[in-house]
């Protein structure tokens, strides 16, 4: 049997399995993985500017494509520089390998230059790391590091010294490793029939649905329809089950809609579908809870059950369903739809343009980025406002991905995931919508939108602010101190490094002609948005701990000299808000 370097069996065994590209930084302890993508051809290596984003992009487009995406980052720093990405990929539940090369293995533990100990530090973040010393090692350990990441969807870790990664070894036959393919987790027949009679004897059953309802649209909407039961979401349930929903009730929590507060809040039993929603004062205190999950650990981790099923979604709604009959009242379910109507129209009433020479609304902003962009557009959103207003004013249509750190809560992330989905979908439409914080952040990554010719359209919401910490600063009653941002304008500095940019400043009243001239452009553009900084998100209960620490901001406010900025405040958001509540 020939013999090869085990950096070539890794280059091999990746690219059989179906791997098109690995994001990462190379040097010094990845040099001969790199070169052994180089000689063989076959992989693309998705040179990015910091190990951040490849571990960003990784995961999504594992998010989009379902299969394992891989990103690598040589020793010490760069291993660290991964670990931020690799946690937003394990909590997003996407199959990610990490390829974290190290030191050479004759200095390990001698305290040599750029030394970490990866096996600790990958440990908190992945579901499998392990450290590669000796050729009779490979290929199993990538195999197993891969039947990990796929079977168990997050993120493995592979540790190689990059003086072993050139250690020779017997060519394996690496067209032996298929795929795992993920089981179908069903319940017992006698927990179907004790969730049946649970549904059928409840009067108010809301259904609450996240991540999980993925694939499983149809089954959602079919008993809810049986039930009579509004269907709320998370937002990573949000794309799939949004569209074509007659009992939609939008979201709870603090994005949320105040119908799904209320559909939550209000009802008997609550069948929470695949979701882990994480903010235990959103739940009832006064229902029966029962939730289905695939993951065991998850069940009863946000409230007291009446009855845990370990299943998916989809299969365990298919055995439901028949056991199920129509119920008659709508009561419910129809004051629920009331709510949702009236708060749907006031968010749309006042996504509209602003004043002429006043900065622009945000919510209209993505309003029309909602009208304009592809039936099939992929959406990426920084955590901040943009959250808010991608919660409350993109649509969801059965084809459209709406990707975001959803659980890990990272700044940043936009640009870093529609880096990966673009890559991975050269013929969709990506559009990031960044916050000027979090645009910042990574901002170096822009080059390899350029570098990459990845035609991604990256909005970015320049309102001079970490605009959403300094709504939590206000809510808790703190003024909202060292949030300030001294922004250029983006369009300008994009134009400068070869990309094109548009301005959409507080002069433009055609916003529609200036994103279709960004979205029709052939290339990656930068649009700097000029959006005003006192917009107020509006949560769908205002408690009253919220209500006495935005009091007390105010009253510091004014003692701090900040008068014309309070007026402004309220001029920004009175009439808009005020018949919410």
């Amino acid at each position: 049997m020939p013999k090869k370097i085990i950096a070539d069996v890794l280059v091999d065994v990746l690219a059989t399995a179906g791997v098109e590209r690995i994001y990462g930084l190379t040097g010094d302890s990845f040099n001969a993985i790199n070169d052994s993508l180089r000689r063989d051809g076959r992989i693309q290596f998705q040179h990015i500017r910091h190990e951040e984003t490849a571990a960003f992009a990784a995961g999504a487009e594992a998010a989009i494509t379902g299969k394992l995406a891989v990103c690598a980052a040589s020793c010490g720093p760069g291993n660290l520089h991964l670990i931020n990405g690799l946690f937003d990929c394990q909590r997003n539940r996407v199959p990610v390998l990490a390829i974290a090369t190290h030191i050479p293995s004759t200095e390990i533990g001698l305290h040599y230059f750029q030394e970490t100990h990866p096996q600790e530090l990958f440990k908190e973040c992945s579901e499998f790391v392990e450290l590669v010393t000796n050729p009779k090692q490979m290929p199993e350990i990538l195999y197993r590091a891969m039947n990990t990441a796929i079977g168990k969807k997050g993120v493995a870790v592979i540790v190689l010294p990059g003086d072993v990664s050139i250690m020779e070894m017997k060519a394996p036959d690496t067209a032996l490793w298929k795929p795992p393919v993920a089981p179908h987790i069903i319940p017992q027949e006698e927990e179907i029939n004790t969730l049946a009679n649970h549904l059928q004897t409840a009067d108010k059953v809301t259904l609450f649905c996240g991540a999980g309802c993925a694939g499983a649209h149809d089954e959602v909407v079919k008993l809810a329809s049986l039930l009579h039961a509004p269907v709320v979401h998370a937002f990573r349930g949000k794309e799939w089950v949004e569209w074509d929903n007659p009992y939609n009730a939008g979201m709870t929590g603090l994005l949320g809609y105040t119908s799904g507060y209320e559909a939550v809040d209000n009802c008997d039993l609550l069948l929470m579908l695949g979701t882990d929603f994480p903010y235990r004062p959103f739940y009832p205190s006064n229902a029966k809870v029962i939730q289905i999950d695939h993951d065991p650990s998850a069940l009863g981790r946000r409230a007291l059950l009446t009855q845990g099923i370990i299943g998916d979604v989809k299969d365990t709604l298919q055995l439901l369903l028949p056991k199920i009959k129509q119920k008659e009242s709508t009561e419910f379910s129809d004051r629920v739809k009331k709510t949702f109507k009236k708060f749907r129209s006031d968010l749309d009433s006042y996504a509209v343009p602003a004043k002429s020479g006043d900065a622009h609304h945000p919510q209209y902003v993505v309003n029309r980025i909602n009208a304009l962009a592809d039936e099939d557009a992929i959406f990426t959103f920084d955590v901040g406002t943009p959250v808010i207003w991608s919660a409350r004013h993109l649509h969801m249509n059965g084809k459209r991905r709406l990707l975001g750190s959803f659980n890990h809560g990272s700044m940043a992330n936009a640009m870093m995931h529609a880096i990966g989905a673009q890559s991975a979908c050269p013929n969709r439409q990506v559009i990031s919508l960044s916050g000027d914080g979090g645009f910042t952040m990574m901002m170096g990554d822009v080059l390899s939108l350029k570098q990459l010719n990845l035609p991604v359209k990256v909005v970015v919401f320049n309102n001079g602010d970490l605009n959403f910490i300094a709504l939590e600063m206000r809510a808790s009653g703190y003024l909202d101190y060292a949030t300030k941002l001294d922004n250029p304008n983006f369009a300008d500095m994009a134009e400068a490094i070869g990309i094109k940019g548009v301005h959409i400043d507080s002069s433009v009243t055609d916003v529609d002609a200036k994103l279709k001239e960004a979205f029709q452009h052939d290339g990656p553009v930068i649009i700097d948005v000029a959006v005003n900084d006192q917009e107020l998100a509006m949560p769908p209960k205002i408690d009253m701990k919220q209500a006495a620490g935005f009091g007390r901001f105010l009253v510091k406010a004014m003692l701090d000299g900040r008068g014309t900025e309070l007026i402004d405040l309220a001029k920004t958001n009175w009439v808009k808000y005020k018949s919410l509540y």
